[in-house]
């Protein structure tokens, strides 16, 4: 069990980390600062966090509200000298396991952390089987390619949170799929049938935000030669999806938080209220929290877009869809440009899975684009992935079992024929009818399936 203690007193920290090692949990950290153990957080892997409310700058709610959705399985307990009904409420609706009251009895404490990670473990396995059970996606979210369970989980909570029609928060770093996971979430909501209107903030000029949002009508200003139906107007019955939020000049976020409460705005040049329904969604590669505290951002207005945080891990931390993903790139490239290439090379396999993909999904998909452009052989080989692989020494290789070293001698033996299975199976001294049979075999596991290809 691995375990944070989040206070801004350094008595308590100190005390609870000896009680907690003295009761035989070894693994124990402390923080005496919200703002840090958000940090620490998302970097970390904790199972429990046992988290102060009352701190100075960053209190227990923050960093709760803004942790939880990066580390959906670490169980918070909040513990307080304060017993505030609401703010109990606030923190089990935010994700919290338990809210207790100072002073803690010890045997009490040591009762709540064993039942929290109990269920931490039980969620765990409940995900898995789940996922395991569930091998198709949400219809609205079927665009996103994914075998992850991690992503997995994630559409889940979307789908869920969709249904209620509340502003959703999307989080993660540029090219991770936001505004593809945006329109899935209108698809599950209330109202898929109405617009998605898709607005880039970053892209709008400051001057021009009141007139692209709320409307104008003609004679509103100079230029204004007809009416125009703003962003709100345009996404009525249905959403509208800012993207990159954090762009928003702050001399306009009063008057899109006042439309948010109010669902209603006025055009320029008209002094009637105009009425609309309207499910907002906003994106942001930037850290809200961070710009509220900085004077940025309104700190009204986040909490108002911020019903619901869905966070998007970027493609290093999912590396098991790159497989997947690639080969749908592939597919939709080798369309465009008319190429019959029908797979990737063991070795191409290996350079794509090394990559970081600091431009995440993106990224690869242009990746893939540019492999394709470049082919010339059925498969994509290293040079078209502008690497060329020396032949290494026999003995740097990487360590497997031999069933994988098989498997793998298969792949290359393949490639190296071009897919013809007579020729393959005289260089690997087998029969055909036994080749074919293990290439059933090994088109059962999905790594080998997608590397295979047509072969």
């Amino acid at each position: 069990m691995k375990i944070l203690v989040v206070d801004d007193e350094d008595v308590t920290l100190s005390s609870m980390k000896r009680l907690l090692r003295w009761q035989g949990i070894k693994d124990v950290e402390t923080c005496d600062s919200g703002k840090d153990a958000i940090r620490r957080i998302k970097a970390g892997d904790y199972d429990i966090v046992l988290l102060d409310l009352l701190m100075p700058e960053v209190d227990g709610i923050q960093v709760l509200e803004s942790s939880k959705p990066f580390k959906p399985q670490t169980e918070f307990i909040i513990i307080t000298a304060v017993d505030v009904i609401a703010q109990a409420v606030k923190a089990i609706r935010l994700g919290a396991y338990d809210y207790l009251v100072k002073p803690v009895d010890n045997d009490h404490l040591m009762r709540v952390l064993e039942r929290a990670y109990e269920r931490r473990g039980l969620m765990a396995g409940m995900n898995l089987a789940r996922q395991a059970r569930d091998a198709k996606q949400p219809e609205g979210f079927s665009a996103i390619v994914t075998e992850s369970p991690q992503i997995r989980a994630l559409l889940s909570y979307a789908q869920i949170m969709a249904k209620g029609g509340n502003p959703i928060l999307i989080t993660g770093e540029s090219g991770t799929g936001k505004e593809l996971l945006a329109r899935g979430i209108h698809q599950e909501g209330p109202s898929p049938a109405g617009p998605f209107v898709a607005v880039n903030i970053s892209s709008i000029p400051e001057t021009l935000f009141e007139s692209q949002f709320f409307g104008h009508i003609k004679g509103a200003f100079t230029g204004a030669l007809r009416d125009y139906q703003g962003f709100f107007e345009q996404a009525d019955g249905g959403t509208l999806f800012l993207d990159e939020i954090g762009e928003f000049p702050q001399q306009m976020q009063s008057k899109l938080l006042r439309v948010l409460e109010e669902k209603s705005f006025t055009r320029l040049g008209e002094t009637k209220p105009v009425r609309v329904d309207v499910r907002i969604i906003s994106a942001t590669n930037k850290d809200l929290d961070k710009a509220c505290q900085e004077g940025k951002f309104r700190l009204d207005l986040m909490y108002r877009i911020r019903s619901a945080h869905v966070h998007l891990p970027p493609l290093r931390e999912r590396k098991d869809d790159i497989p997947v993903l690639a080969a749908h790139f592939l597919k939709l490239a080798v369309e465009k440009h008319a190429k019959q290439i029908h797979g990737f090379s063991p070795e191409a396999m290996e350079i794509l899975l090394r990559r970081d993909y600091p431009g995440n999904v993106r990224e690869l998909a242009q990746i893939v684009e540019n492999a394709v452009l470049l082919g010339d052989t059925a498969t994509v080989m290293p040079r078209h992935l502008g690497e060329e692989i020396a032949a290494p020494p026999l003995y740097a290789r990487n360590l497997c079992s031999l069933k994988e070293n098989y498997e793998t001698h298969v792949l290359y033996v393949l490639n190296h024929t071009r897919g013809d299975r007579k020729q393959a199976a005289q260089i690997l001294g087998i029969t055909v009818r036994q080749l074919q049979r293990k290439l059933v075999e090994m088109r059962r596991n999905p790594r080998w399936k997608l590397l295979l290809g047509d072969l």
